[in-house]
C-alpha cells in the first residue's frame, strides 16, 4: 500500500480570558509553557487555529522556541481561511461529539460485514456503518435511489452547514455564487456502478437504470449537495484515492484565497464496502485477514499487523475567509494555514521506505504555513496498519521533527478502519476534537510495538495532553499524488 496523502493540523490549546480587544497568546519555550501575555496584533498571522465555544472570535498565534525564527505568516483576513463548521457520517454515528467520545473510549467500530455473503472469502471484516438514518436531510425518493456514498456526503455536508449556521433560510439571504463545494470520492457510487454492470450483463441494456452513469461519477456528491443547497460557486470533486479529502481542502482554501469563493464546503466521502472493492483489495493483499477477531485487526505500528481494514463514511468542513466569517458573526472553530503537494515517484503500491516524498511534503507544508517543526508536539498519523506504510511514515516524521521526545502520535484508523476518500475528513475532525478537549484518543491494539517507533503512540488508553502545536500527518493509500494540508494552532475560548 502506498502512503501518499499528508495532512497536518497545528493547534494551540489554552489562553487566559481576553481583556478588552486584546488577543491572547500562549508563549512556549519549545514545548514548555513560559508565560501568557497579550499578543502584538501587528505581528499576528494565520499560524494558529482558532477554536470557539462562543460567537465571539479570538485570534491566537503559536510561538516557536526563542532560538527558532518563526516563518512569515499570512495577515490579510481576505486570504486567511477559517473552519466554521464540521459534519460527519461514521461507524459511530453522525454526531461529531459522539464520534470523538467513542474514540476516546477506545471503542472499535470494526466487525463482520453483513451486507453480502463473504463466508468463503479470506477477508470478511470492515468498519461498516449500520443503522444509517438520513431522515430530515434526504427526501424519500433520493434515499431509495442514491448510492450510500452520496447519502453520506449529503448528510455530512448539511450537518456541517448547520454547524456553521448556514441553514437553508440563512443561505437564501447570501450570495450563493460565492459558496462552492468540493467533496471528493475515490470510488464514487460504487454500488450503483456495480449494480449497473451486473444488470447489463445478466438482463441486458434495456434494464440499466437511467441514472446509473450520473450516480456513479465521483463528482456527484458535490453536485447533489450544491443542487440541494443552491450553492453556485466552484463545485466539483477531486478523486485522488485516499488523499482525496486532503486535496479538496487544499483546493477549497485556494479558491477562497484567490477571491473566487467566500465559503467552500470541502471533504471526502466513501462507501466502498461492496464486493468488487473488497475483492480488489484482497487481490492486492492489502487487507487484514483477522476475521476471528475483527476489533483487533487494525494494529498500527504493531509487529503483528497484517494489513488495513476498510472503513466508510464522510467528513466535511466548512471553510470560509476570515473576513467573511467575522462579518456574519460566525463561530470560528479553526484556521487553515497552507499546504503542499508532492509525489514519491517510487512505486504504484509501495511507499518509499525512507518516507522521502512524505517528508518533503511535510517540510513544504510547514514552510507554507509558517510553522516551525519545533512547535509540533502532537501527530495524528495515517498509520494504515500496513507493513511498509507504517514504518515509512514514522521515518518521514523523524526526518522532519528531529526531537520527538515530547511528541504524542496516535492512529484513528485503529478504531474506524481506513475510510479511503473519507479518511482525511474524519481524521481532520478527530484532530480538531483532540485539541478542543485536551484529550488524545488511544491507538488501540498496541501489543508489540515496532522498535523503530520511538514516539509515544498513546497505546490503548486515552491521554490528557496540552497540545502546543499538533501535526495531522495523514498518509493514505494512493498511487500518484501526495497531499498535505496544514491548518494552524487552536485555542479554546
Amino acid at each position: 500500500m502506498k502512503t501518499i496523502g499528508c495532512f497536518s493540523y497545528n493547534f494551540l490549546l489554552k489562553t487566559r480570558e481576553l481583556e478588552g480587544n486584546e488577543a491572547p497568546v500562549l508563549h512556549c519555550n519549545g514545548l514548555r509553557l513560559v508565560e501568557n501575555r497579550p499578543m502584538d496584533s501587528s505581528r499576528h498571522g494565520p499560524n494558529g487555529f482558532i477554536c470557539s465555544s462562543t460567537q465571539k472570535e479570538r485570534a491566537v498565534r503559536a510561538m516557536a522556541s526563542p532560538t527558532v525564527s518563526a516563518p512569515k505568516r499570512e495577515k490579510d483576513p481576505k486570504k486567511r481561511v477559517v473552519i466554521t463548521g464540521m459534519g460527519l457520517v461514521s461507524v459511530f454515528g453522525n454526531d461529531v461529539d459522539t464520534f470523538y467520545n467513542k474514540l476516546l473510549e477506545g471503542e472499535s467500530g470494526i466487525g463482520l460485514i453483513d451486507r453480502f455473503d463473504l463466508s468463503d472469502w479470506e477477508v470478511q471484516i470492515a468498519g461498516q456503518i449500520h443503522g444509517f438514518v438520513s431522515k430530515g436531510y434526504i427526501d424519500g425518493k433520493n434515499n431509495r435511489r442514491l448510492d450510500n456514498c452520496w447519502k453520506y456526503c449529503l448528510l455530512a455536508g448539511k450537518r456541517a452547514l448547520e454547524d456553521a449556521n448556514l441553514g437553508p433560510e440563512v443561505l437564501k439571504t447570501m450570495d450563493r455564487s460565492k459558496i462552492g463545494v468540493t467533496v471528493g470520492s475515490a470510488f464514487g457510487g460504487s454500488e450503483v456502478f456495480s449494480d449497473g454492470v451486473e444488470t447489463l450483463f445478466f438482463e441486458g441494456v434495456k434494464k440499466v437504470k437511467p441514472l446509473t452513469i450520473p450516480y456513479s461519477l465521483t463528482n456527484m456528491g458535490s453536485a447533489l449537495l450544491a443542487i440541494d443547497s443552491g450553492l453556485m460557486g466552484p463545485t466539483y470533486a477531486i478523486s485522488a484515492a485516499c488523499a482525496t479529502a486532503n486535496h479538496c481542502f487544499y483546493a477549497a482554501a485556494n479558491h477562497i484565497r484567490r477571491g473566487e469563493a467566500k465559503i467552500m464546503v470541502a471533504g471526502g466521502t466513501e462507501a466502498g464496502i461492496v464486493p468488487y472493492v473488497i475483492g480488489g483489495f484482497i487481490a492486492c493483499q492489502a487487507l487484514s485477514k483477522r476475521n476471528d477477531e475483527p476489533q483487533k485487526a487494525s494494529r498500527p505500528w504493531d509487529k503483528e499487523r497484517d494489513g488495513s481494514v476498510l472503513g466508510e463514511g464522510s467528513g466535511v468542513l466548512i471553510m470560509e475567509s476570515l473576513e467573511h466569517a467575522r462579518k456574519r458573526g460566525a463561530k470560528i472553530i479553526a484556521e487553515y494555514l497552507g499546504g503542499a503537494i508532492t509525489c514519491d515517484a517510487y512505486h504504484v503500491t509501495t511507499p518509499h521506505p525512507d518516507g522521502l516524498g512524505l517528508s518533503t511534503c511535510i517540510t513544504r507544508s510547514l514552510e507554507d504555513a509558517g510553522i516551525s517543526p519545533e512547535e509540533v508536539n502532537y501527530v495524528n498519523a495515517n498509520a494504515p496498519s500496513t507493513l511498509v506504510g507504517d514504518i515509512s511514515e514514522v521515518n518521514a516524521i523523524k526526518k522532519v521533527f528531529k526531537d520527538t521526545s515530547e511528541m504524542k502520535m496516535n492512529a484513528t484508523k485503529s478504531m474506524i478502519g481506513h475510510g479511503l476518500a473519507a479518511a482525511g475528513g474524519l481524521e481532520a475532525i478527530a484532530t480538531i476534537k483532540a485539541i478542543t478537549t485536551g484529550w488524545l484518543h488511544p491507538t488501540i491494539n498496541q501489543y508489540n510495538l515496532e522498535p523503530e517507533v520511538t514516539i509515544d503512540t498513546v497505546p490503548n488508553r486515552k491521554k490528557e495532553h496540552e497540545v502546543h502545536v499538533g501535526d495531522f500527518d495523514f498518509s493514505n493509500v494512493r498511487v500518484f499524488n501526495r497531499s498535505e494540508l496544514l491548518p494552524l494552532p487552536l485555542v479554546l475560548r
